[in-house]
């Protein structure tokens, strides 16, 4: 029996992916995996059972990466799973970026109480909320992931114009993507032909405030931004003065910040993107396969700290070893596994900068000397046997 420890409520459809022999609770001692999707883990003292995170989402900043790293923690996330319900958002923020739907809305409103004169005032009024139609307009679309691809591709179908940039493309997502969507090398090329600009990068040193005053300067006047992936891509005071000077027409993003909240030419949404029963679901059910297929198979997919390694079972006993990338390494754990009398019929391992996992059949059971023989190897960082 597995215990699986929940930081907040996980969609039914998920944990009923979990099958009998998984212990479902929000409290657990001893837990061998955790599931979760905005509890911050931070401050969160990691028990010395827990073997694997799984975040029922793509973001894990509310996770710490290195501490579970140093541990030998693996930490899952779920990319995709709710792709759909951010694109049909994003496609929501274009359309109000560019109608002025939000202030007729309000407008409309204050013409209450005016009985049969309200027509004629919708008439007289309304022209203060003309706005551009997406077709035929040009749509940059920063990041090609499971995302950016939806939204490239819907915006294809609406008749736009689409220009993509993702220099880490890959070969599986270009499969994916519209012929019509047109590929381009630079962010610049970006910039300088898009009447909305639309950001789906991960949040990384490298990306933060990649919206600036640098970048916004080479884009077109009028320019639209949506922003539904990290407020920090943008830098909020740099997006608000080219709003005073018109050249920004419209920021549109689902990050909430003191700064923007109310400000003139800025539409925020309370972090909408997944909210939606379907990708809970998604997210819920993936993480949870993600969590069984590790702590029953060994299996790694979708990790966000170590490599993905797989690889079907074919012999008695499987040895899971969570490593440094170090010369060696594996030569030592075989022979540490053949000293203690182990015929080894099946080996997958893979490396991600300075961690590799690897995975180990053997043809007879694993006693508990060996285990600790290849505990004792430098750079060894967590042993398991299934």
């Amino acid at each position: 029996m597995y215990n699986i420890l929940t930081l907040n409520k996980i969609s039914p459809v998920g944990l009923s992916a979990l099958g009998d022999n998984y212990n479902v609770a929000d409290e657990a001692s001893a837990p061998d995996a955790v599931l979760v999707r905005s509890a911050s883990m931070h401050e969160m003292e990691m028990p010395e059972s827990l073997l694997a995170i799984a975040r029922a989402g793509a973001g894990v900043n509310n996770i710490p990466l290195d501490k579970c790293t140093e541990k030998g923690i693996v930490v899952f996330n779920t990319p995709g799973a709710n792709a759909n319900a951010v694109k049909e958002l994003v496609l929501t923020g274009l359309l109000l970026s560019s109608r002025k739907v939000v202030d007729g809305i309000e407008w409309a409103k204050t013409l209450k109480g005016n009985g049969d004169a309200v027509g004629k005032m919708v008439e007289k009024g309304k022209g203060q909320f003309v706005g551009p139609e997406l077709k035929g307009k040009t749509l940059g679309v920063i990041g090609l992931g499971a995302i950016g691809i939806l939204v490239a591709n819907a915006a294809v179908s609406l008749g736009m114009d689409v220009v993509g940039y993702d220099p880490f493309l890959s070969v599986d997502h270009a499969l994916l993507i519209s012929r019509k969507v047109k590929h381009v090398e630079t962010l610049d090329e970006i910039y300088a032909v898009s009447d909305y600009i639309t950001v789906h990068v991960p949040l990384t040193p490298d990306t933060k405030g990649v919206i600036n005053s640098d970048s916004i300067a080479k884009m077109k006047d009028g320019v639209r931004i949506m922003n539904f992936s990290r407020a920090d891509l943008v830098v909020s005071a740099d997006v608000l003065k080219a709003i005073s000077d018109k050249k920004i027409a419209c920021y549109v993003t689902d990050f909430a910040t003191d700064d923007i909240l109310g400000e003139e030419g800025v539409i925020v949404t309370p972090h909408l993107g997944a909210s939606t029963p379907e990708s809970e679901d998604n997210c819920a059910k993936m993480a949870a396969e993600e969590i069984k297929d590790f702590l029953e198979n060994g299996n790694i997919t979708n990790s966000v700290t170590l490599p993905n390694v797989s690889m079907a079972k074919s012999g008695v006993a499987r040895v899971c070893v969570i490593h440094k990338n170090i010369p060696n390494m594996l030569s030592s754990i075989c022979s540490k596994l053949s000293e203690s009398g182990n015929n080894i019929e099946g080996m997958a391992n893979q490396s991600r900068k300075d961690y590799s996992y690897s995975i180990l059949d053997t043809a007879n059971a694993v006693d508990a000397s060996a285990v600790e023989a290849i505990k004792s190897i430098d750079g060894v960082i967590r042993v398991r046997v299934i």
